[in-house]
């Protein structure tokens, strides 16, 4: 089946996850992408481990799916000499280097777009790259506590909490591929590239959005609540006997029947709780009352009292429950044939378009995989240091993290 981007060619320069989790949501799309890494050890996050699978860190074998490696030693003037052979010739490049080292390598907007006027150029950057703190690390977690999102996280009274996933990095690559498929819809009108800018920094202010309006609206900054919500009551994991159920009791009507489900009839027809807002200023006596009807009874047959009273509820499961779901198997989990790894499968691309989900195409690449196939497209060969011709019968050394003189890149979780 075609997909949208089936004619594109996008080269990925970026490493970590920010930048590949971009490339990798175009590759789905069914962009040709190029993922260039650094000879010897690629990406660093292959080695970020355990977990590990067939040898890869997890992290990185979920964000580098249908990717061609390309082994390239970018600090050469040979390597210069391929890079500006790809770039003449595709529709997409991404870089998240430091803003030092984005320039050392000639992969700023001012160095590229004379040569590639309809090249989309997409740079991740930590923070504003024109701002006072262009040349500071961003790391997931640091711009989770510098956004605010740390703050908010975690049980009431108690210390920060990281969210448990690395929400500001693939959201920078969500938001990344989102700016990039605006750019060539520009670019179909006027002919014209564009320079796509994304910073982890937006990223994480742009998750804390209703925060920060509320904070500007009332002067007080919100505190962390543990799975609850400021705004709504009840509305949070509350215990039973084996387990604990996420409530989501989001409007009145809802309130009245989660109350007649677990027999709080005279919390329903309180007066003091009958709006929301009442609710809110209410929320330590309702949140106990909801607590002492839920604790004695088992999970399942909670959760089938509230499902019968159309109440809104999940039971809290780990990701071995998740991950042994025959739903979630048969859903957006995918089977990919893989040459090293019996049994691979992969959390596949989210979105489906007239039913369909798009299949896989190919799994993540060892380094430098592609090396002679990718250079001999564009007339090079791999003749010297510069380049690094690897199979996965030769995979890169697996001995720890990368040299200290990687150039890093600013989306690290």
């Amino acid at each position: 089946m075609p997909r949208p981007l089936d004619d594109l060619r996008v080269i990925d320069l970026s490493s970590n996850l920010a930048g590949p989790y971009c490339g990798q949501i175009l590759a789905d799309m069914g962009a040709d992408v190029i993922k260039v890494e650094r000879p010897g050890t690629g990406d660093p996050s292959r080695a970020w481990a355990p977990p590990a699978w067939g040898g890869e860190g997890t992290l990185f074998l979920s964000s580098n799916r249908g990717k061609r490696s390309l082994a390239l030693e970018l600090g050469t003037d040979r390597g210069q000499e391929i890079l500006h052979g790809l770039l003449g010739e595709a529709d997409v490049a991404i870089q998240a280097f430091r803003p030092d080292v984005a320039r050392r390598f000639g992969l700023t907007e001012e160095a590229l777009r004379p040569r590639y006027p309809s090249l989309i150029f997409c740079s991740v950057t930590a923070f504003d790259p024109d701002g006072p703190l262009a040349e500071r690390p961003g790391y997931d977690p640091l711009l989770q506590a510098h956004g605010g999102l740390l703050s908010v996280t975690g049980p009431p009274d108690g210390p920060p909490a990281r969210v448990g996933t690395s929400i500001i990095d693939m959201g920078a690559g969500m938001w990344a591929a989102i700016g990039i498929l605006g750019a060539l819809r520009d670019r179909d009108a006027t002919g014209r590239g564009s320079h796509v800018r994304i910073s982890l920094e937006d990223t994480a202010l742009a998750w804390g959005a209703y925060h920060l309006q509320g904070t500007l609206a009332t002067g007080t900054p919100p505190t962390a609540m543990g799975t609850g919500l400021g705004m709504i009551v009840p509305y949070g994991a509350f215990p039973t006997r084996d387990g604990h159920l996420m409530i989501a009791a989001g409007t009145d009507a809802l309130f009245r029947a989660l109350c007649e489900a677990i027999g709080l009839d005279a919390l329903a027809t309180d007066p003091r709780f009958a709006t929301n807002p009442k609710r809110v200023e209410h929320r330590k006596r309702v949140e106990t009352a909801v607590t002492e009807a839920t604790r004695p009874l088992t999970l399942d047959a909670l959760e089938a009292r509230l499902s019968s009273a159309g109440v809104p509820c999940a039971r809290v499961r780990d990701f071995g429950e998740v991950a042994s779901d025959p739903s979630v198997l048969d859903g957006i989990f995918r089977r990919e044939a893989h040459p090293t790894i019996p049994d691979y499968r992969a959390v596949a691309h989210p979105v489906v378009t007239d039913g369909h989900r798009p299949e896989p195409t190919r799994p993540p690449p060892a380094a430098g995989e592609h090396t002679e196939e990718i250079l001999r497209e564009h007339g090079f060969a791999p003749n010297d240091d510069s380049v690094e011709p690897l199979s996965r019968d030769t995979p890169p050394p697996r001995d720890g993290l990368p040299s200290r003189d990687e150039p890093p890149s600013p989306d690290d979780p």
